[in-house]
Formats: structure tokens, sequence, C-alpha cells
């Protein structure tokens, strides 16, 4: 049997593209390789949204082209945001790669390796206009899944190129949604995750006989019996409307967890960015969830350096990283993206300026978030068991509702609920015991 490794970059939009990709590759008889170095099949499910995964991806493929000089037969293919970016350049800049194809290309790829991994022509871009939920699928966890609910992206905002590669955005009908997660619980998943390039904009732009907003759609999911956590990412903030923040509140397994992008804390800066909302709006949005859902943990994006971003706009950031307390944040050096309005802006920040600001940002964020997970020592959490703590094979690790990871000594399976007493906390994780453990 020959063998794929797929090597996936980016976004969990990315990740449950690629759990599409090895379905495929499993129904042309191609089984998982155990190392990359095994495998028959190369696959690099990319991402271009930052300069670090291309630079990133570029070092994969060196090691790929060393490996094809000694193995002709290896196959490589190059797929996902940075394939549709660069298309044919692609076979310009990397003449070994086989096989490239866009995130809306998935459906295709089966008619561009053949049965058993063979045969594959050079090139291949294509476009599906349907969504790929009918495509195998292998999940990494049998108890958790993705499920898609939109594709593409309506928003301008100023840095970003994944509505030129993803395209306008595109709703998934309610009745598809609701049976696939209906499937998934038949299935024995407990938890599933909502994604769309912006979920609470989902529903606007389908017919009038079937259009709803995505406050119904997490009730109805809530309805699904089985269902026991219920996530979505990404919201906008432009986007998130009162029949959603009810729904979050009012919904069982809807959990107490949001991602909600701030990317700048100046409105100056937002502004630039077109991001459409000012720091004020986001604020009084924060307040209003938390005001309906009072233990919910808050995760963002933050962007530092962007074109214009002077040590006061930057300073405003740090505020409302303050001001709101995140338990997460991921924080981004503003990267130039080829054909996006802020690459070409006057007034681009230095690299040194840039660095210092990070340091700065990334203190102030561990410090909040340690303090909130300082806050849940002495609590008893429900954690869903994901196997193995990475740092300690003696311990299990898991995420609680609030999507905090928890390492901690146990005897409930992968897949379980387990009540765990937290003992201790750092900036990202929680420590504990599992409550059948704890003398009495």
């Amino acid at each position: 049997m020959r063998r794929y490794s797929v090597t996936t970059f980016g976004c969990q939009m990315n990740a449950h593209d690629s759990e599409r990709i090895k379905g495929m590759l499993e129904s042309l008889g191609l089984g998982e390789a155990v190392a990359p170095d095994d495998a028959d099949v190369l696959v690099f499910n990319t991402c271009t949204i930052r300069e670090k995964p291309d630079t990133k991806l570029a070092a994969y493929l060196g090691e790929a082209a060393a490996r094809k000089r000694r193995h002709p037969d290896l196959v490589v293919a190059v797929g996902g945001c940075y394939a549709e970016a660069q298309r044919e350049q692609i076979f310009e800049r990397y003449p070994f790669v086989d096989v490239a194809f866009g995130p809306g290309s998935i459906p295709h790829l089966g008619d561009w390796i053949e049965a058993g991994g063979h045969a594959v022509p050079q090139g291949r871009f294509g476009s599906h206009k349907t969504f790929a939920a009918t495509l195998p699928m292998h999940r990494e966890r049998r108890f958790s899944a993705w499920v898609q609910v939109s594709m593409g992206c309506n928003s301008v905002c100023s840095y970003c190129i994944v509505p030129a590669v993803r395209g306008r955005e595109q709703s998934r009908r309610p009745g598809e949604i609701v049976a696939e997660v209906e499937a998934l619980a038949r299935e024995g998943v407990r938890e599933i995750t909502l994604l769309g390039q912006n979920v609470n904009s989902w529903g606007r732009d389908l017919a009038p006989e079937i259009r709803t907003e995505f406050g119904e759609l997490l009730r109805a999911c809530d309805k699904v019996e089985g269902i026991e956590r219920i996530r979505f990412t990404s919201p906008h903030p432009k986007d998130f409307r009162a029949p959603v923040i009810a729904a979050i509140s009012e919904c069982d397994a809807v959990c107490e967890h949001l991602h909600l992008p701030l990317q700048s804390g100046s409105s100056r800066i937002l502004k630039a960015m077109r991001r459409t909302y000012t720091r004020p709006r986001y604020l009084r949005l924060v307040e209003a969830l938390r005001d309906a859902i009072p233990d919910l943990a808050l995760g963002t994006d933050i962007i530092v350096g962007f074109p214009g971003e002077t040590e006061a706009d930057f300073q405003e950031t740090l505020e409302v990283v303050e001001e709101v307390g995140y338990d997460t944040a991921f924080t981004f050096v503003y990267s130039p993206r080829s054909g996006t309005e802020a690459a070409s802006m006057p007034d681009q920040v230095s690299e040194d300026v840039k660095r210092d600001r990070m340091e700065r940002l990334v203190g102030v964020v561990q410090r909040t978030a340690a303090a909130r997970n300082a806050a849940r020592v002495g609590r008893v959490e429900e954690v869903l068991v994901e196997g193995p703590s990475r740092t300690d094979a003696s311990l299990l690790r898991g995420r609680t509702r609030r999507n905090t990871t928890v390492n901690f000594s146990g005897v409930s399976d992968p897949g379980e609920l387990a009540s765990v007493v937290i003992e201790g906390s750092t900036s990202t994780t929680l420590r504990g015991r599992e409550l059948s453990l704890v003398p009495a």
C-alpha cells in the first residue's frame, strides 16, 4: 500500500479541509504514513495570510525536492490558500510539484491523483461551488468534529487576502448543516465546532424562503441529542447581534467560550484596517456578552505594527487588553500581503519597532491570562478528555467548556467528560486531579 502525509498550515478551516483531503486519499486506497519521510504522496495544505507560513512552506518544499531527486515517483501536491494565490507560479518556483489546488478544488483531488496515488498530471486548478460535506473525511478525534457552515468572506479588511483566495461568502443551507450534526451525533461525536470565515453573518445570502440567522442555527444544533458542546469560529464583531448573544446564553450545549478578534485597540487604525467598528463599539459588545454570559472566556486576535500605527495607537491596544482581560490571544506582527490595500499604504512600521511592541503586548497578554487562570484554582471544571498530556505521559489532557487546556491525574478515557479539581495554573493551562481520585 502506498502511503500519504498531509502537512497543514494555518486556521481551523484549513485543518477541516485537511480532514477532507485525508478522507479522499484514503478513498483512493492510500494509507496514512507514520512520518512524512515514509510517504509516497506528500500534501501541503497551505496558508498565506501572513509571511511566516510562506517561509515555512518553502523549507518543507526544499526537503520534498531533495526526496524527489532520490525517489522520482514521489508525488508532491500543494493545496490551500497559498496555492490559490500563486496558481501557475507554483510550478515556476517549484517545478517538482505535481499538483496544486486551491480550497475550492478539494473535491477534484481524486480526479488528479489516481487510485493508488499514481499517474499524476502536473497542474490542475478547478472551481467548486458546492460544499464538500459529502466528501469522505478522516477525523483525528472520534468524539469531536468541525462542521462547515459557510465558505468565503464578504468583508474587505485592508490587510487580508482571504476573500481573494476563498471567494465571496456562501452560506450552507440550514437543513444540510443540522443533518450533518445529527449524523455526527449518531457516530458518537459529543462536541462540534461550527466553522466559517465569518460565522455570524451566516444565512444572510440564502433564498428568502429558508433565510435565517446564526442564532437560530445555534438553537437548532443545541436540540440535537448527543451533542453536549457547541463552539463556533470565527465571528466578526461588526455582525455580532443580540439574537446570537441570547442563543449563547440560553442554549445548554453552547460553550462559555468565544473568539472575538480585536486586531487593534485604536479606532483610527481599525478604520484603516476597514474593520467597520470602533474601540467603543467593541467594548460595548464585550460588556453585553459578559452581562449575558457571566463566566465567558474571551480569546482574540491582535495585529502589531499595522501601517501608520503610532506608539499612541499601540498604547490604546494595550489598554483594551487590560480592560477586557482576555483568556487567550493570538498576536501577530503585521505582514504585507501582495494584492491587499495595506501592502501599499504609507508609513510602514519598521521591523525593530514591531518586535518591540510585540514583546510588550505578549507580556500584558500573558499577565492578564495568568490572572484569569489563577482565579479558576479550587474550582471543579468539566473536562472533555482528549488523550495523554503532551508534556507528561502519566497525565491526561482535556479542555474545559471555556476551552482551557487542563493536564490532570485521572482515569477517564478520551471522549469522556471528567470532573476535575483545579490545583494550579499557568498563563495558558490548568492542572488538577480528577474528582474520583481526590481523597474524601
